[in-house]
């Protein structure tokens, strides 16, 4: 059965603020579908996160990103550092049920949408949760990761760098979710809705400080301010992420 209309949420890094002010949007609302394109719990709350999207039962459709697959590796293993902190913070605070969540979650994911046939949602690439492609990604490159896409598959979704965008690609549409909760560029929580044949980038307004404040009241991760401060305040501008991103798509130096 095709869906009318998907709302699509991606990099939610345990703000659940944020993901709760793109819940309230009327068009989430009122969508069959929300795809959670991966990155879901790695941040200060990630227990809160999961459980609130778990709570929406079968509506949402999960993706696994890579920081999920890592969750899942810290969690399993205690003694093992990452050099992103809150990423052990985050692996700690979750329960057996949430790790096994985690290490459940698909990549790639295809649903039917009307008006756009069958669509691919994914973290990074189809092919690689982890792989990097931007939208200034020179054409050779995306027909790399997209080789082994179906033909009839037109429209890939993907997350993972941050930022929104929509572009075409030798005759595919692909469509960057942005981030809910660690937005490159702007202030406020990136996600697109696919309706009725239509792609809309959407950014969702929240009191930064009232979500500050409500982190701070649960989470004991020791640079809880600091994190919050960088990300909800969108203080890296797309310009800094795509030069700091720019080399790992393989671009000629």
């Amino acid at each position: 059965m095709s869906l009318v209309s998907v709302a699509v949420l991606s990099d939610i890094h345990g703000v659940l603020p944020a993901l709760d002010a793109v819940l309230a949007e009327p068009d989430v609302a009122a969508a069959e579908r929300i795809v959670v394109t991966g990155d879901i719990a790695a941040g200060p709350q990630p227990v809160e996160v999961l459980d609130r999207l778990t709570g929406l039962g079968d509506r949402v459709v999960w993706v696994r990103g890579n920081a999920d697959r890592e969750l899942v590796e810290l969690a399993g293993n205690p003694e093992l550092m990452t050099p992103v902190g809150i990423d052990r913070y985050a692996a700690d605070q979750l329960t057996p049920a949430h790790v096994a969540r985690l290490a459940s979650l698909p990549h790639p994911v295809i649903l039917d949408v009307d008006g756009f046939g069958r669509v691919l949602f994914c973290h990074g690439t189809p092919r690689d949760d982890d792989e990097v492609v931007l939208v200034d990604t020179r054409l050779a490159k995306w027909h790399e990761v997209l080789a082994e896409v179906p033909d009839d598959v037109t429209t890939i979704v993907c997350g993972h760098t941050h930022m929104p965008f929509v572009r075409l690609v030798d005759r595919r549409l692909v469509v960057n979710a942005g981030s809910v909760g660690m937005p490159y560029g702007a202030v406020g929580a990136d996600w697109v809705l696919l309706d009725r044949a239509a792609v809309s980038v959407r950014k969702t307004r929240y009191d930064v400080e009232a979500a500050r404040a409500t982190i701070r009241a649960s989470c004991t991760y020791a640079g809880v301010d600091e994190w919050t401060d960088e990300y909800l305040y969108a203080r890296n501008s797309d310009v800094e992420a795509l030069a700091a991103f720019g080399p790992r798509d393989g671009r000629p130096g």
